[in-house]
């Protein structure tokens, strides 16, 4: 789920999603909008649409498209509007939980009422949060690659996958490759790219202004941002040997290498939720105030991004945290991330306190995937920013991890800019650094960091996506 705004030149999935899916409802058929990646439309008409499931829905979607087999798992059906996302499970019927939206809005958001009265949700084909990528790498067909490749293209533009400038660019030439072809020297020139700059590249990477700020956020930007880099990038792009360069030729191997560099990203593939972190004190009076934050969850862990600066706060793979939340009932609602650290040097227990309407379905979602992950097969080792997961049967990680790599990157963590409760253990008794806190979390960790977790059964509510 996910209510993160996108930026003005390429609107996220949420914000292209203002149209409803329902166009008509008779006593017997309905024509129902399913939205692509792309923002095309895929029109059904179905008998009997309020009974209707998710699963039947997919199946209508994937033979309209002749996908293969590999789509059912790889795809899913959501509900999306600017407010909220919700993964289907395929027994949920879409109909009957579009009949229940402002209800969950008031349950899952901070919504107001009139904004809550005018949000309808749109029915899109996207990615599956469960799909793995190393079953990703092994897909052949082009029009289930376009997919991954549109969606992916769609989340970098937004900004909702916070890139380095170059990996924007190195992201941006493929998009080139795609849009204009093979690279002709001299066609296009860094003045033909920047007409439509916002389609190869983040909006924030392609503004522009003059005078002493422009100058100041400037100063720290690496030479080539922009056109010029894109296009010495597009100038790198490598053809496929053998390949046709002619029009028609397969776009497969391009849309397959954009794909291998977003499975770079720590958070590819993941369901994003709304949040708040407190900031640290400032000043004299130690003022701080909240940051809002976009929550990333996904196979292999949890990032907590920065949604104005657009990079990450914190990453953390399943092994290395410990989770819990408090409902509205006890006090906020927040989800608690407890994770190794260090204060001045004295390693300590860090403790992230993220206020969210969606704590509950997070802490769900984190349950449910630490499932799936010692449930399924070992994977292969991948080299990515965030490293490989952990699957069941493997062996514990050393009793000392080691602490989160700072570097300038923005998918690296910056703890400096979170506040966050630090704790040290002494025995049987935990010693507070800062603010006391009066129960531990430790107990809902991995089974492969301590052999203490359990994996609930799936349950029948939307927390699991």
């Amino acid at each position: 789920m996910d209510g993160t705004e996108g930026n003005a030149g390429q609107p996220g999935p949420a914000e292209r999603s203002h149209r409803s899916s329902v166009s008509s409802v008779g006593t017997r058929a309905a024509d129902v909008l399913v939205y692509l990646a792309d923002d095309t439309v895929v029109p059904l008409a179905v008998e009997n649409l309020p009974s209707l499931s998710a699963h039947e829905l997919h199946r209508a979607v994937r033979e309209v498209l002749q996908l293969p087999d590999i789509a059912l798992d790889a795809f899913a059906l959501w509900l999306v509007s600017p407010l909220l996302e919700v993964q289907l499970k395929p027994k949920h019927q879409p109909y009957k939980l579009g009949r229940q939206w402002p209800e969950l809005l008031l349950r899952f958001t901070d919504a107001p009422a009139d904004h809550v009265a005018m949000d309808e949700p749109s029915l899109q084909f996207r990615r599956n949060v469960f799909f793995p990528k190393r079953r990703e790498l092994q897909i052949h067909d082009e029009e289930v690659l376009r997919l991954l490749y549109e969606e992916a293209k769609g989340n970098v533009l937004a900004a909702r996958y916070p890139c380095d400038v170059e990996d924007c660019e190195a992201l941006g030439a493929l998009v080139c490759r795609v849009q204009l072809g093979p690279y002709q020297p001299g066609q296009p020139t860094a003045c033909t790219l920047r007409e439509k700059l916002d389609s190869f590249l983040p909006a924030h990477l392609c503004k522009r202004g003059h005078g002493l700020f422009a100058a100041l956020r400037g100063r720290g930007a690496k030479a080539g941002t922009g056109e010029q880099g894109l296009l010495n990038a597009y100038g790198q792009v490598k053809e496929a040997v053998g390949s046709d360069s002619e029009h028609g030729a397969s776009l497969s191997p391009h849309y397959r290498a954009y794909l291998l560099k977003s499975h770079e990203l720590p958070f590819y593939g993941c369901a994003f939720f709304h949040g708040e972190v407190d900031k640290p004190a400032q000043g004299f009076l130690h003022r701080g105030g909240r940051k809002p934050v976009a929550v990333a969850i996904s196979l292999e862990g949890v990032h907590v991004i920065d949604s104005r600066e657009k990079h990450v706060l914190l990453g953390l793979r399943f092994q290395e945290l410990s989770w819990d939340h408090t409902s509205p009932e006890e006090e906020e609602s927040v989800l608690w991330l407890e994770f190794d650290g260090d204060n001045e040097g004295t390693p300590v227990n860090k403790l992230l306190k993220i206020y969210s309407k969606q704590a509950e379905l997070m802490s769900s979602l984190i349950e449910y995937c630490i499932e799936l992950n010692q449930t399924s097969e070992p994977a292969a080792p991948q080299e990515n920013v965030s490293g490989p997961t952990a699957a069941a049967g493997s062996p514990p990680p050393p009793a000392q991890r080691p602490p989160l790599r700072r570097q300038g990157s923005v998918v690296c963590s910056r703890l400096q800019h979170l506040s966050t409760i630090d704790y040290v253990e002494e025995g049987q008794q935990i010693k507070r650094v800062k603010p006391k806190r009066t129960t531990s979390f430790f107990s809902r960790q991995l089974s492969t960091v301590q052999g203490s977790y359990t994996a609930g059964q799936p349950t029948d509510s939307l927390e699991q996506g």
